[in-house]
């Protein structure tokens, strides 16, 4: 026996997975296909990481199992994180919505946590290393990779699946853990890029593309869910923060509504204008409110060189409908190219929600982002990362 696991994927949970596997006495080797450990880490949050929300509960992730993550969450909490990572030195600013960021540090920090811990546990990373085969019999795992041409096997007791989503391949996302699981016949929950620019065309990408740059506060819903956050107009559709959000919930051919003015009513702000200015423009008075691109963009739909006094009952009503139920229909969305995290994968019926070990193959563990359990934006996915990484690795 080579070590007591293998954890295929040294992302967030395979990192966490061994770190805490060392804390137990426990040896492993992580095979990780790319050049260098926690490379999604790395570029997360621009560079500066987002490793959890303050507000983090088993309520802002999406599965077919609503109830799946709340043992992991249980085990490993918020507070977990945050106490772990100030144990070694960096600690939490919140940015905005619970969003916590390390102060005056950033992501190769938090990657150097674990670089640093694995080296004091003894835990073994092998990067640039190409899973070539696995094979179970007779209670272990033997598993070959290939590096710089050479082929080499390990025989273990136990296996972690890590090796994360299909986002961002050009940084060596492959399907490599859905692979795996269908060929142990586990269930795969459709996936689909998820956190995902949402791209428009026809008759109206024009008119989105104007307005490239201007970002604006909004409501974003549909019949599920809605968030308020900024969003931002591309040259291809929009993006930003509230639609990010959305874009999780949305489904090819649906409408998603978009509250220009969620804290405000513009009626009644147009109604108090016409009693104190009513010569004012329509257009100065939206120029209070949104960019001037953006106003000049509305006069589209609404008249804003009319005063305000001269407004008519059709005006308001067209002016209430378009800044408080903007419909949009996107055609699609920017892909895994563009995707934060990947909707969908190992369903988790397959896995136990106390140790996620499977449920068909004694030894066989899947965490992270394959399994299927995403996150909202804004440090939920990691905190899943390493909450699934935490439980595993009391289960080596």
């Amino acid at each position: 026996m080579d070590a007591d696991a293998i954890i295929i994927g040294a992302g967030a949970c395979g990192l966490m997975c061994a770190v805490q596997a060392g804390y137990l006495g426990k040896k492993v080797i992580l095979l990780e296909k790319g050049d260098k450990p926690g490379a999604k880490i790395l570029i997360s949050g621009g560079g500066r990481c987002n490793y959890t929300n303050l507000y983090a509960t088993d309520e802002q992730f999406i599965s077919n199992n609503k109830h799946f993550s709340k043992s992991a969450f249980t085990q490993w909490t918020v507070e977990d994180t945050i106490s772990f990572f100030e144990t070694y030195g960096i600690t939490g600013k919140e940015k905005t919505l619970g969003q916590l960021f390390p102060d005056g540090k950033n992501a190769k920090d938090v990657v150097g946590v674990f670089t640093a811990l694995c080296s004091d546990f003894g835990q073994q990373i092998i990067c640039g290393a190409e899973v070539s085969g696995i094979e179970s019999n007779d209670g272990f795992f033997s598993v070959s990779y290939l590096k710089g041409g050479k082929s080499r096997t390990f025989k273990v007791p136990k296996l972690v699946i890590a090796t994360g989503g299909l986002p961002i391949p050009k940084m060596g996302a492959t399907d490599f853990a859905l692979r795996f699981a269908r060929l142990y016949g586990l269930r795969i929950i459709e996936t689909a890029p998820a956190l995902v620019p949402l791209t428009i065309t026809g008759k109206d990408e024009e008119w989105y593309a104007q307005l490239s740059g201007n970002s604006v506060l909004c409501e974003v819903s549909n019949d599920r869910i809605s968030f308020e956050e900024n969003i931002l107009f591309t040259h291809w559709g929009l993006s930003g923060p509230a639609i990010l959000q959305i874009s999780s919930f949305w489904r090819r051919g649906e409408e998603i509504n978009i509250n220009l003015l969620p804290r405000q009513n513009i009626t009644d702000l147009l109604e108090q204008e016409r009693k104190s200015n009513g010569k004012l423009l329509l257009s100065t008075f939206l120029g209070r409110i949104y960019p001037k691109k953006f106003t000049d963009a509305l006069s589209k739909f609404l008249p804003i060189e009319k005063q305000v006094a001269s407004l008519t009952k059709a005006d308001l009503e067209s002016i209430h409908q378009t800044i408080h139920l903007f419909k949009v229909k996107p055609a699609g969305d920017k892909g895994y190219d563009k995707a934060e995290v990947m909707r969908g994968g190992v369903d988790t019926a397959e896995l136990s929600s106390k140790t996620l070990e499977c449920k068909k193959v004694s030894g066989l563990f899947f965490g992270g982002e394959c399994v299927d359990v995403t996150g909202w934006l804004g440090g939920y996915n990691f905190q899943w990362a390493w909450a699934s990484g935490f439980v595993i690795a009391q289960n080596l």
